[in-house]
Formats: structure tokens, sequence, C-alpha cells
């Protein structure tokens, strides 16, 4: 087969022919509108084909269904589009991807694996309340903005997080603040404008917070404050949860120190009442009497 010409494509869409060989001196022409339309031959007619071919059909990826693709800026838009899931086919080129103000629920594990050279992901006012493990690891380090912001997010770790150094926004989602908001906290790039957004709706109980009468279901007492704010002030949320299990360690082992002891008890008791009744028993048999031949016996040996 003829090597008629090679076509490379940079992102946005746009391609550029390169023609070799013998059709090389027609496609030049064409290219640079030389082309006078007399004594074209089957040749200069499949450089045209060829030509259109590459311009028009296969330098132009697809845009996902609901999403509007601006190739010149590598940006994929899908904002108030009624989605309610990650769409497919999602251009491996794209920079920048909006996905706000939708109805999306959750983050599939291989949701944006492929989206190696992305660097904004806009997913705020959308219904998010759970992050896969690896939905967020596959961001590669290019990755500057993130942004998950008012949304239904109440715990997250820093291993669904990975190891991303993107500026995050978590603000407006209803938290409840533990240690491990806290050591995710600690670990992002959170962006300082954003940060006192952070607020706990709820939290975890401390050692001797509260009495055995409250609710439950209460939301401790540090519900209603910014997360930031509280660990400035010298709040640990690791801490009260290391001593609230060290609380329960301990109740429960006194607990099962109680049972041995009952168990021990009752089982001596039960020994005690066998003995008796063994021992009331041996009273309770005839005590044998004494053959006239043993009673001649013992008066012989005397």
């Amino acid at each position: 087969m003829i090597n008629v010409f090679k076509t490379s494509f940079i992102p946005g869409g746009y391609g550029k022919a390169m023609c070799t060989g013998w059709c090389e001196e027609r496609c030049t022409g064409i290219s640079a509108g030389r082309w006078s339309g007399k004594g074209v031959d089957l040749h200069s007619w499949l450089c045209i084909s060829l030509l259109f071919l590459a311009l028009f059909g296969q330098a132009s990826p697809q845009c996902p269904d609901s999403c509007h693709c601006a190739w010149d800026t590598a940006t994929v838009l899908c904002s108030d589009a009624g989605l309610r899931e990650i769409p497919e086919g999602i251009p491996p080129e794209t920079v920048s991807l909006h996905l706000e103000r939708n109805y999306i629920r959750n983050l599939p594990e291989s949701a944006f694996s492929d989206l190696v050279h992305l660097r904004d992901l806009y997913l705020s006012h959308n219904r998010i309340d759970t992050l896969s493990s690896g939905a967020l690891q596959h961001l590669g380090p290019e990755l500057r903005l993130l942004d998950l912001s008012n949304n239904q997010l109440k715990q997250a770790s820093r291993e669904e997080f990975g190891s991303t150094r993107a500026k995050t926004r978590l603000y407006h989602n209803p938290w409840h603040c533990d240690c491990m908001l806290q050591e995710l906290m600690e670990t992002l790039n959170l962006e300082p404008e954003t940060v006192n957004g952070i607020v706990c709706e709820s939290s975890v109980r401390g050692v001797g917070e509260g009495s055995r009468w409250d609710d439950p279901g209460s939301q401790g007492e540090h519900a209603g404050q910014p997360l930031v704010k509280l660990l400035d002030s010298g709040v640990n949320f690791c801490s009260l949860q290391r001593k609230t299990t060290d609380v329960a360690m301990l109740v429960t082992m006194f607990v099962w120190f109680f049972m041995v002891i009952v168990y021990v008890v009752y089982y001596v008791r039960q020994n005690q009442a066998e003995a008796r009744r063994h021992l009331e028993y041996l009273k309770s048999l005839p005590s044998p009497r004494k053959t006239p031949t043993e009673t001649d016996t013992l008066s012989t040996g005397f």
C-alpha cells in the first residue's frame, strides 16, 4: 500500500496534513491556495479527499451528550445539564471540566482515570454524598483546582483524595467533625478564602460530654462552628476519639472480668452443693454388720 500522507493532530481538534511521496507537490499547492482547477487528475482528487477527511473528520473529537466543548481552550462545559452521573466520552485532552449544578450523587472509581491533563475540576452544587476510594486518586499532578463545595458530603478520608496538591474547596457541606476529617484538613491544600465555610453540622462526642439523659442523636457541642477555628482553639478530635476508645475498652474489660468472677463463684458453689449432696448420700447408706467369723478372728488376735 502506497503511503500517500501522514496526519498529526494537536489538542483542540485541529488537524495538519503533511503530504509525502508522489502527491507532495499537489497537496502543497492545494493547502497554499494555488490550485487553478485545470488539469486535475485522479491523484489530485485523492489528495483533496484525504485532506478534507483529516481536517473535518478524524481530527474532531466527540463531545459528551448534554455538554458543550470549547476545543480552543480544551474546556468541557456540562453545567446545568441535569446530569445524574459523570458523563462518558470526555475527551482525554480536557484541561477544564465543569460539572456544577447537576444531580450527581457519587463519583465512580474510574470517573477521571483518562483525564491526565485535567487542571480544573468543578463539581459544586451537586448531591455528592460519597466518594469512591479511587475516584480522585487518578487525578494527575497537573490538577490545580478541585471544587466539591455545596454538596452533601459528611465524611471523607485522606485515602479518598490520594496525593493531590490541588487547591480544594470543601465549604457548604454537612460535615461530621471527627478525627478522620481533622486529618484530611491537615493534608489538603484548602483554599484560604473558603476554609471558614467548612462548618461542623455534627461532631464526635468527647468523654463526659453530656449526660445519660441527653438525646443520643444530638449533634455534639461543636455543631455549627467552623472546623478551622475549633482546631485553632486547641480542640483535638483525634484525642477525643482515643479517650473515648480507651474508656470503652476499660468498660469492656471490667464487664469481662466481672463475668469471669461470677462464673468462678457459680462454679465453686455448684461444686460445694454437689459435695454436700454426695456426703449426705454416703451418710444415708446403712453401715455394714460384722459376721461371726470376723468377731472370732478379732478375739483370737487379742
